[in-house]
């Protein structure tokens, strides 16, 4: 059983800690990477399990998020570095620390409490606050830019394509009679109105805002180049291990462990190889390992996790 200790001013729960951490078949003095440090949870095992000699490099584009780890992970000195950087440029990350080759890279993709609760930067319908959704400060494009000047057929379609809400022309149409909207409750309220209030256990505006936010942070695009990046900088045997949260990310990541897994990849109607693809990885999870029903109650955010492994060979 891993036990971790937390800052008494931020509490955030690692989902699949125990799975994860056996997953990436942790060695002492070994080198890993968290792709999003977030709490630090899964980090903090990551040291622990490898130590003594162990080094993690841990790359959040939260600012907030690399501030709290820096705090946490004082005591470790050299041997936890921590950049606040989004994880598209990670190969380019590695090489300015020397950080090559690795023996595991760890992805958890879900939100942390930190982000949701004490952010103010409205990545949830719970608390009012302002239109922002960026994970980083840094970045240009926030929600409240799409809301307020993307066209009905934009909305309609980023809202059906990243929210996988059916009912996105009726919410983008909604949005664009009430514009200019400004705060998570204006929004929230508006989605409420387009879909004739709340049924069930999910709020309805809860694909709405996973549009804005995936669209705002590139997120799927991020995950695409960093896990491509992954495969260069695993040593023989080491292994990626991603935590996903939506259908949409777990897509992406299934396919490029079975894109990676295969060797040619010609379309059925070529009949001799031109494309020359090798096998990089072995998959190791055959189906998404999930949260157990103790975890889920003890912690619901965490019910919707699933978590895929591959093998560099």
């Amino acid at each position: 059983m891993i036990t971790l200790t937390m800052s008494a001013a931020y509490s955030h729960e690692p989902v699949l800690l125990e799975e994860s951490i056996k997953a990436l078949l942790i060695q002492r003095g070994g080198r890993y990477i968290d792709c999003t440090v977030n709490g630090g949870g899964h980090a903090a095992a990551i040291l622990e399990e490898s130590s003594p000699g162990g080094q993690l490099l841990g790359i959040d584009a939260d600012p907030e998020a690399i501030k709290v780890a820096k705090e946490r992970f004082r005591s470790f000195g050299s041997n936890a570095i921590l950049v606040n950087e989004n994880f598209r440029y990670l190969e380019n990350i590695c090489n300015r620390y020397g950080f090559r080759p690795v023996h595991g890279i760890i992805f958890d993709l879900g939100m942390s409490s930190l982000q949701l609760e004490a952010s103010g930067r409205g990545f949830s319908f719970q608390q009012d606050a302002p239109l922002d959704m960026r994970f980083s400060p840094r970045q240009s494009l926030t929600a409240a830019d799409i809301v307020n000047t993307y066209s009905e057929q934009e909305l309609a379609g980023l809202l059906q394509r990243y929210g996988e809400e059916h009912r996105g022309k009726q919410i983008a149409r909604r949005i664009v009679e009430r514009r200019p909207l400004r705060s998570t409750l204006e929004l929230s309220r508006v989605v409420e109105e387009a879909v004739g209030g709340r049924r069930g256990k999910i709020h309805p505006a809860t694909k709405t805002f996973q549009a804005l936010r995936i669209v705002v942070n590139e997120e799927l695009e991020s995950l695409q180049l960093a896990l491509e990046q992954a495969l260069n900088l695993l040593g023989s045997g080491g292994r990626v291990v991603v935590i996903s949260f939506h259908s949409l990310e777990d897509r992406l990541v299934k396919e490029f462990l079975r894109r990676e897994s295969q060797g040619c990849l010609c379309p059925p109607s070529v009949p001799v190889c031109v494309c020359g693809h090798k096998p990089n990885l072995k998959i190791v999870t055959k189906k998404a390992v999930r949260p157990s029903r103790s975890e889920i109650q003890a912690n619901p955010r965490s019910r919707s996790a699933k978590m895929r492994v591959g093998e560099r060979i």
